[in-house]
């Protein structure tokens, strides 16, 4: 009796060792690791057409054609801006808490910021941005006219704020906090709903302006035409990549080799062509060596 005693809980912690440490492990790791678990685990937010929440969109594609290089399944891993890095890295940043590592890569429009590159490793940009104030059509302010600089453009943007509310969100490069608009007389607004809730708000009538990013400016542009006007910058032009952890170094150098190819073979361009086919037409430089014929 003693001995099947002694037996069960032997076999007991045995089962707890093995598949505690297997849920721990089965994260995390770099591209040997992620090749014996046999899938590459995509973080995401659903975001413009970067994530559409319907298995596809700029991002989703992105690292489905990734996944397909490597020889790997691919899966989706919802996650939110607030919390993104710390589902890559297993710490929040804010508390230096151990969290659970959640996938591999994040691609979701993630706008490279030096406070980020603290935390993740950013690959090779994919998507140019910035941040623009943008108002209901039928706000009494006319959109400014480019200048001799981008940073003029931006002063005489702010000079149009006084007694403007301006909705944006905390955690997000749409923080108003980041701009200073407030000491140019605007009233920030903190809105409660996620990113892709932005435009609608000024469309239903909920406030009148808000900050918005080049993605998400250019859909609410072909979804609610005229019902909305870009009235100028915010911020320099910005860029957008896919970040990494800081310890996925070969991971990281087979998605630069991934999108060398792609920018080469002309997938890249297609991917972009699909989700933002206007993007070009205000970012030309960007694209000019990463697409094919530019």
């Amino acid at each position: 009796m003693k001995l099947l005693k002694i037996t069960s809980l032997l076999a007991a912690v045995f089962f707890v060792l093995v598949f505690s440490g297997a849920s721990s492990g089965e994260e995390g790791g770099d591209l040997k690791e992620i090749r014996k678990r046999g899938v590459i685990k995509h973080l995401g937010v659903y975001y413009a057409r970067f994530n559409t929440g319907f298995g596809d969109g700029f991002s989703a594609d992105l690292v489905k054609g990734f996944a397909k290089y490597l020889g790997l399944r691919y899966e989706f891993v919802k996650s939110d801006f607030s919390t993104i890095i710390s589902d890559l890295t297993g710490v929040d940043p804010k508390t230096s808490s151990e969290t659970v590592i959640k996938g591999d890569i994040i691609e979701t429009g993630f706008t490279v910021l030096e406070e980020r590159k603290k935390y993740v490793s950013f690959a090779t940009p994919v998507f140019p941005t910035q941040v623009w104030f943008v108002a209901s059509a039928d706000l009494s302010v006319s959109p400014v006219k480019p200048g001799a600089s981008l940073e003029d453009d931006i002063a005489e943007v702010k000079s149009l704020l006084s007694g403007i509310t301006v909705l944006g969100i905390k955690e997000t490069c749409l923080d108003p906090d980041l701009y200073g608009i407030e000491d140019e007389g605007a009233v920030s607004v903190y809105y409660d709903g996620g990113v892709n809730d932005l435009a609608p708000a000024i469309i239903n009538k909920i406030a009148k302006s808000s900050l918005l990013d080049v993605a998400d400016t250019l859909v609410a542009l072909e979804k609610w035409p005229g019902k909305i006007k870009v009235i100028g910058p915010l911020s320099l032009e910005q860029e957008m990549a896919s970040a990494f952890r800081k310890d996925s170094r070969d991971l990281k150098e087979a998605y630069e080799k991934y999108l060398l190819k792609i920018f080469k073979n002309g997938d890249y361009e297609k991917i972009v062509r699909k989700y933002y086919p206007d993007v070009f037409l205000y970012y030309p430089d960007f694209f000019k060596d990463k697409i094919t014929g530019s």
